[in-house]
């Protein structure tokens, strides 16, 4: 056995554990419970979400030193969310797990919402001044100034296993299925491109690198700037190019409905046993895609919505209620139907990913304008949540060395360049086993982050309840 195959081998027993049905029970046991601590807060002001959300995103508001505006807090959060997990993972758990997994990707959305409003809250209630005067927060913080320093060490468990995961859900996996994409796309036009298929790689690899780098170099507030362009930009020309096969396939939404509700809780009912679909299949592969698309029950959201220039807790926690709201509701479900009712002879209980979401759109808009759409869309998606975990991962490193407190610019500068340099090696790097180990390492953010959440409920709806009674008591 090669060391691959060891690294294979042990992923696997970790990653059973981690996304075991307990870890699902846990996410959606703990964002349950907070709903109810918060009167389902994402239900019953949802209007209110949607007016102090989406519909101030033309205000504009300033942001002072070391602060971003509450809408760029949102795009930045978003940009770490609305990344290749929308696109390849959502095509990747439906094959895997059949439509039934949609089904459990609504629950881990609507639940989520919840969790992290919830994060949020804490962020903005438990955050400090860095030594450069930037806001920073996230579950480290609120850990360790709402636990207590008999909690110091779970906070530097969650800022151990986010600056681990940074590489991998932040870096490696994004980079590579921007070069898998970019790949099919130029093969479409150019079919003798395939045998220049590594070269393409490294330049995609170079070219993401250089710009993480000029983003990297200007902090929160360039990062910011940044994503409050690129995410509306990149989210509204994915969702036409979804809207445009789906609505062409109108007459096959019913059956791919009825499929989704009819096999989440049987689906070799519906699929047949030849695929070899579990009921733990369906369900682990829905809520973990879920949670590795939106982020909710990770923490690491917090991070980019502490940097927010708006001081109340539950103003800014709503953002985190649409953050999810769009990641999972919204782009997760479009490309989930795009995949049912535009795909081509799938074949579920067998793994897939960016060839079968290109496939996919090109059944409606052709091959190449298809695969132009999936290029672009993981390019602008995967970048953006490259840049943004290039923050978290930061902030985390900063936790652990100190540097957030003393002057230690080298630390930081040394991550970061180890975070460049791995952008430009991962775009060549194998894409199965990338993936299973930001699966593990997002379910190990999670343990630390979800019982810290469970303690600090109590916060969380005391918060809740502060704001709403006072906004009724003014009409506000």
């Amino acid at each position: 056995m090669n060391f691959v195959e060891w690294i294979e081998k042990a992923n696997g027993t970790l990653n059973g554990w981690v996304w075991g049905l307990w870890m699902a029970a846990v996410i959606v046991g703990v964002g349950f419970l907070l709903s109810i601590r918060t009167g389902f807060v994402q239900f019953r002001r949802f209007g209110f979400v949607m007016k102090n959300t989406l519909g101030k995103m033309f205000s504009r508001r300033k942001a002072g030193k070391g602060e971003v505006t509450p809408f760029q807090a949102l795009t930045t959060a978003l940009a770490a969310t609305v990344g290749t997990g929308n696109i390849v993972g959502v095509t990747g758990a439906v094959l895997v797990g059949g439509p039934g997994t949609v089904f459990w990707l609504w629950i881990s959305g609507l639940i989520g919402m919840c969790t992290k409003y919830a994060e949020v809250v804490l962020s903005i209630k438990y955050r400090q001044r860095n030594k450069n005067g930037d806001w920073v927060g996230g579950p480290m913080y609120y850990i360790r100034n709402g636990l207590g320093q008999n909690w110091k060490w779970l906070a530097v468990l969650f800022a151990v296993f986010g600056t681990i995961a940074s590489f991998g859900i932040g870096c490696v996996a994004q980079i590579q299925s921007i070069a898998s994409a970019f790949n099919t796309a130029v093969q479409a036009f150019i079919p003798s491109a395939a045998a220049s298929e590594n070269v393409i790689n490294i330049a995609v690899g170079l070219t993401v690198a250089v710009l993480a780098a000029l983003v990297l170099l200007g902090g929160v507030k360039r990062i910011g700037t940044v994503t409050e362009r690129l995410v509306p930009f990149m989210a509204v020309v994915y969702i036409m190019g979804a809207l445009v096969v789906i609505f062409a396939n109108v007459d096959k939404l019913g059956p791919a409905f009825v499929s989704i509700f009819e096999s989440a809780f049987s689906p070799n009912a519906v699929i047949g046993a030849a695929a070899g679909i579990t009921f733990k299949t369906v369900v682990t592969k829905g809520i973990g895609r879920g949670v590795f698309s939106n982020e909710a029950g990770l923490g690491s959201a917090g991070i980019a919505h502490a940097a927010s220039s708006e001081s109340n807790p539950v103003r800014q926690g709503v953002y985190g209620i649409c953050e999810v709201f769009l990641d999972t509701i919204v782009i997760c479900t479009l490309t989930s139907l795009v995949i049912l009712v535009g795909g081509r002879d799938l074949v579920f209980g067998a793994p897939g990913g960016a060839k079968e979401a290109i496939a996919a759109f090109s059944s409606e808009l052709g091959p190449r304008a298809g695969s132009l759409l999936i290029a672009v869309g993981l390019t602008l998606f995967a970048s953006s949540t490259i840049f943004t975990w290039s923050l978290y991962g930061t902030r985390c490193i900063e936790y652990l060395t100190g540097a957030d407190r003393h002057d230690r610019r080298a630390v930081t500068r040394i991550y970061q360049l180890l975070f460049v340099a791995t952008i430009i090696a991962g775009s060549t790097m194998d894409l199965k086993l990338v993936w299973d180990l930001s699966d593990t390492f997002n379910g190990l953010m999670a343990i630390p982050n979800l019982l810290a959440l469970l303690l600090l409920s109590g916060v969380v709806a005391g918060e809740t309840k502060k704001f709403f009674s006072k906004r009724n008591r003014v009409g506000g």
